[in-house]
């Protein structure tokens, strides 16, 4: 049995009247690998600064084992006073035992893992990315028997992301991680939580990566679920007893009244905890029938004698979902840019269709003002909105991203990372648009978020040009791929499977042809409805195993009714009641079998 490191008991933590959370408790043993979800506002941070020790509990207790060294990754890290890389990790060893050679050693280790070439490398010039990597470094260089990291792939391009899967792939210790990169979430975890509302005890458990926690928590909510119906219709009953039965005098009618109370506060609290509300994210089209909404024809940009992007030819049209991807500094703003207008090709040419819109979602968020409240963040002059022709009035606008009426005047600037990303969000659905840029929008945005915005952006009926290192969202939403090499070249893929599978060296054929290019004959594929996107590598492999997979749900699911029908558990209501729960979550599985099946089949056929 594995040594257990760290655990908490009966924890809670309240900011003012709202409690984050009350009676969390939870555990991590040696060399476990945990990934820790949860909706926007649940408490994920202050949860894992609490087990780091940079803040305290309102109740319970933390225990952690004698003399364990625990690393800390905020989600913004900041590195104080140190002026080059190697001294932000050097500042971190400071109160350690040892000899300062040994110190240096280890400090160079750490920064040659993370990737730095020059340890001397100024911190002032790093880039976002590179700076989680140095928060990384630092704290591996302390040679943690436990890390703590939140959101560690944030600011990180998809070649960091991949080499921090390797790191904590290869990594002997233990560690905890808050991410909404579910790719990463299944290639690095073996043990899944969720902290939210939804769960009796505050947490959800299961052993094992991603996928395997989605299975088990659909099943858990069906469950749930249908415990919550039983209870109604038996609290509906006792309402109606005690409807003709309002004088109960005897001890035996006076603890039947005391029952159904409980039984109703039972179903109140239970509804209270399953309401899972969603933020309403639906981006305007302007409904434009041009073909061609910008034509790129040889553009090239390039700084300092230095190409950018050389030689690019594309053309966005209605339906366009494109995927720009590359490391970071390969030049994705620079592409988004000269889509937007805002920068000029050197060589080459764009031309945009007359009275083009196009809407633009930047990942610095320097269009909000921190010191604004919400209210003026959302309604600039007024008190209501203009979305689709209707006039809203902002509190029904602020309840559709999951704001209170209370935050309405909360400044900008107090709001959490998501939130932020949420107003930005808003205020982008105001403005009918033919061409959406989006340029990191899935930073801070939990995964019930980002899977309302993944139909939005399916469900647009204009161009979209994505910069994302969700790769999730970039698989699902993007039917075009354009790679910048950091050098000046830029290469179309079909989709991100054929893409990834370039880089790995082992494509079977070469790129597809350029986006809807100029002159070039529309490919079967071009030509479908925007909303019937084809297969992507990983749904073919899905689409060839679903027959099995839906022989194998219906067999559990023949085996659950039988269970729940033998005689022997007829008299045993717990027993009872567990397998009618698993019945329906079996039927509930073989459904959705079912209905992934025809959508699988239908796009595959399309």
């Amino acid at each position: 049995m594995a040594e257990l490191l760290l655990s908490c008991q009966e924890v809670g933590k309240a900011f003012g009247a709202r409690p984050l959370f009350t009676g969390l408790s939870l555990s991590i043993s040696a060399g476990e690998r945990v990934g820790l979800v949860g909706p926007n506002g649940s408490g994920k941070t202050t949860l894992l600064r609490i087990l780091a020790g940079a803040e305290t509990p309102d109740s319970g207790t933390v225990t952690a084992r004698r003399g364990l060294v625990v690393g800390y990754v905020p989600q913004d890290p900041t590195f104080e006073g140190a002026s080059t890389a190697e001294a932000v990790v050097l500042d971190a060893l400071a109160g350690e035992r040892g000899e300062d050679y040994e110190k240096a050693t280890r400090a160079a280790v750490a920064l040659s893992r993370a990737g730095f070439g020059d340890p001397h490398q100024r911190v002032a010039t790093l880039s976002g990315g590179w700076r989680k990597r140095l928060a990384i470094a630092r704290e591996l260089a302390r040679q943690p028997e436990l890390l703590l990291m939140d959101e560690p792939t944030n600011h990180l391009d998809l070649d960091g992301i991949a080499w921090l899967e390797g790191l904590l792939g290869s990594a002997a210790h233990a560690f905890l991680v808050v991410s909404h990169d579910r790719y990463f979430l299944e290639n690095v975890t073996g043990r899944m939580l969720e902290l939210a509302r939804v769960w009796p005890q505050g947490l959800f458990e299961v052993r094992g990566g991603y996928l395997e926690f989605l299975a088990e928590k659909d099943a858990a909510l069906a469950g749930q679920q249908s415990y919550q119906e039983s209870l109604a219709n038996k609290v509906r009953r006792e309402m109606d007893w005690l409807a003709h039965k309002a004088r109960a005098r005897t001890r035996k009618g006076q603890a039947r009244v005391d029952e159904a109370g409980r039984l109703s506060s039972e179903l109140e609290d239970l509804r209270a905890r399953t309401t899972r509300p969603a933020a309403d994210i639906e981006f305007t089209a302007s409904g434009r029938r041009t073909r061609e909404l910008v034509v790129v024809k040889g553009a090239g940009k390039g700084y300092g004698g230095s190409p950018v992007v050389r030689d690019l030819s594309l053309v966005l049209s209605p339906g366009t979902r494109l995927g720009l991807v590359g490391a970071n500094g390969s030049g994705k703003s620079t592409v988004l840019r000269l889509l937007a207008g805002t920068l000029h090709p050197d060589t080459g040419s764009i031309q945009r269709a007359p009275m083009l819109r196009v809407v633009q979602f930047e990942q610095e968020r320097s269009a909000l003002d921190p010191a604004a409240t919400l209210r003026e963040s959302l309604a600039a002059h007024g008190d209501t909105v203009l979305y689709q022709g209707r006039s809203i009035h902002v509190a029904g606008w602020a309840r559709r991203f999951l704001f209170t009426s209370e935050q309405l005047e909360q400044p900008v600037g107090r709001l959490s990372g998501g939130e932020q990303a949420r107003v930005l969000l808003a205020r982008l659905m105001l403005a009918p648009a033919d061409v959406l840029l989006l340029d990191e929008p899935t930073n801070d945005l939990d995964i019930p978020t980002l899977e309302v915005l993944e139909e939005s952006l399916l469900e647009f009926a204009g161009a979209l040009v994505l910069v994302t290192h969700d790769r999730y969202l970039l698989d699902r939403v993007s039917n075009r791929i354009l790679a910048l090499d950091g050098r000046g070249g830029a290469q179309v893929y079909a989709d991100y499977a054929q893409w990834e599978a370039a880089r790995a060296g082992t494509a079977a054929t070469g790129p597809a042809p350029p986006v809807v290019a100029p002159g070039i004959r529309r490919t079967r594929a071009e030509d479908k409805p925007a909303g019937l996107r084809r297969l992507s590598y990983r749904e073919r492999i899905e689409w060839e195993g679903m027959e099995a997979a839906v022989l194998e749900a219906e067999a559990a699911l023949d085996a659950a009714t039988a269970a729940a029908h033998d005689p022997a558990i007829a008299s045993d209501a717990p027993a009872l009641h567990e397998a009618v729960l698993r019945m329906h979550a079996a039927q509930a599985e073989v459904d959705r079998l079912y209905a992934r099946w025809a959508e699988l089949e239908a796009r595959q056929q399309a």
